[in-house]
């Protein structure tokens, strides 16, 4: 079966590895985006999918600027593919695009679908504190993350799930459905099951001021932001006239009434006041700085100061690591 592959970040290898190990596949070419400018130097730097596909010896490399290009998509149909499969790709798929394989495309969706839609559904699920997360494969269609499901895991939530890590678990056991789906599927012995369009929700893009802390929210709602917008885009507050990624923080218990946002020097570290209960802080990062131990940074400090103001721009903020 000749199979075009579509995908660009390190996630998206993970899948690829997995297909290129499946007897009677043929990938006969991987869809990535460009080489970028990347790192401080700006060099131009290929995705991780394209350096997979050459250690993989795809003879088929494309990069175009967008699928929008009919020539591009000439190519494409010109490979004659069986079927499509999409991973992280970078832009949505056009009907006409969608029309050139057979069977169609394939694709692995981080989330218990028809939840969680668009492109960040682990961070949705973490926000939202769901008691289960899982990942789904998917046949693509014209409405984004809404196609007909093949196969689902469902497993609990873990109390310290972030984002980065657990999406990267998740699409090892999403590679492993691909592989076991994709053979019944084009044979016909396997039949999607349609989404519940009542029971759908989304998430869009993230920016950086997503991450922007309001301590006047309940302590548990800002932990699960710093897990939810772990790696991107941080969470963040302000703390004499600086902005402060925060990094890892557990709940913790304050007596008397103090006003949201103020830092307290607590039994065990630094604590911070929320809208609800506090937060004890174990990891930060300073504008400009590493990582480090929260009581290290606190030391730092000649007195307590109040989170959240002022309310600096921080778009375009540098955190080194």
């Amino acid at each position: 079966m000749r199979i075009i592959y579509l995908g660009t970040p390190q996630l998206a290898t993970i899948p690829l590895a997995a297909l290129a190990n499946i007897p009677g596949i043929e990938i006969v070419a991987v869809i990535t985006q460009p080489d970028r400018p990347s790192g401080r130097g700006r060099q131009l730097t290929p995705p991780p999918v394209k350096i997979m596909a050459q250690d993989l010896g795809i003879a088929t490399i494309l990069q175009p600027e967008t699928l929008k290009d009919d020539a591009v998509v000439a190519q494409i149909a010109a490979l004659e593919p069986d079927m499509g499969v999409v991973a992280a790709y970078g832009e949505i798929l056009r009907k006409n695009v969608l029309a050139i394989p057979r069977h169609g495309y394939l694709n692995i969706h981080p989330s218990l679908l028809p939840l969680h839609r668009g492109p960040a559904p682990v961070t949705s699920a973490i926000l939202a504190g769901d008691h289960d997360v899982g990942v789904s494969v998917i046949q693509l269609g014209s409405k984004m993350d809404a196609g007909p499901i093949l196969a689902q895991h469902r497993r609990p939530m873990p109390s310290d799930a972030r984002a980065g890590t657990l999406t990267e678990a998740l699409f090892h056991v999403g590679a492993q459905m691909l592989c076991d789906v994709i053979m019944p599927y084009a044979a016909g012995t396997l039949i999607p099951t349609p989404q519940d369009e009542q029971f759908a929700s989304y998430i869009g893009l993230l920016s950086r001021d997503n991450g922007r802390i309001d301590w006047h929210q309940p302590a548990t709602t800002i932990e699960r932001m710093i897990r939810a917008y772990d790696p991107w885009p941080g969470t963040h507050t302000t703390v004499l006239g600086q902005p402060l990624r925060i990094l890892q923080a557990s709940f913790t218990n304050i007596n008397g009434n103090h006003t949201p946002g103020s830092v307290i020097d607590g039994v065990d570290g630094v604590v911070v006041v929320c809208g609800q209960g506090a937060l004890l802080l174990l990891h930060v990062q300073p504008a400009g700085g590493k990582a480090m131990v929260a009581s290290d940074w606190r030391r730092g400090l000649r007195s307590l100061p109040v989170f959240g103001e002022p309310n600096l721009p921080l778009p375009g903020t540098h955190f080194n690591g």
